[in-house]
């Protein structure tokens, strides 16, 4: 369907350029989401993280992190249009990498593109990985758009997407919560 777009965030990405770039906001992710699209309907909004690590036994300070993170995920499920994907903490070296992220957003990506269910692919991300995924929606024919944090993008993932525009102050203000 040329005229729906579907909106994929990269959800640590977006915690870490809201963290760092604006001081930790709330924002209203469906909001947020409907801006992305334009004069896009919003087919979906796929938000793609994990759950923080918990040792065994946990320390307070994990479980007040994983609780939270629960709390917010069981948020997402309930609106509407937003599916909520879920990867595992692996060790890499002694410290905790995402697992299972990329390859789901990117799968999606290609699925809704091929497909012909979208027309319009919205991209939250910093990611260079994403590159082939993102070369098979545009060969699907499908417009790709990206928002991202000037501070933290990759220049090939620029160089690769139809469209570009950076997440800025203005944008957050329109969907603080």
């Amino acid at each position: 369907m040329a005229d729906r777009a579907a909106v994929f965030i990269d959800g640590a990405y977006l915690t870490k350029i809201l963290d760092v770039d604006f001081g930790k906001p709330k924002i209203d992710l469906a909001r947020f989401s409907d801006i992305l699209c334009g004069n896009y309907e919003r087919l979906r909004t796929y938000y793609y993280n994990c759950m923080p690590y918990q040792s065994c036994p946990s320390t307070d300070e994990e479980s007040r992190r994983f609780a939270s993170m629960d709390k917010f995920v069981y948020t997402l499920r309930k609106l509407p249009r937003f599916e909520v994907k879920l990867g595992r903490l692996g060790r890499v070296g002694g410290e905790f990498v995402q697992k299972r992220v990329d390859i789901a957003l990117a799968a999606d990506l290609v699925r809704l593109s091929c497909g012909r269910m979208i027309g319009k692919a919205v991209i939250v991300t910093g990611d260079s990985d994403f590159l082939p995924a993102i070369e098979a929606a545009k060969d699907a024919g499908v417009l790709v758009t990206l928002f991202y944090s000037e501070s933290s993008i990759h220049d090939e993932l620029l160089s690769a997407v139809d469209e570009r525009t950076p997440i800025d102050q203005d944008l957050i203000d329109l969907v603080a919560r």
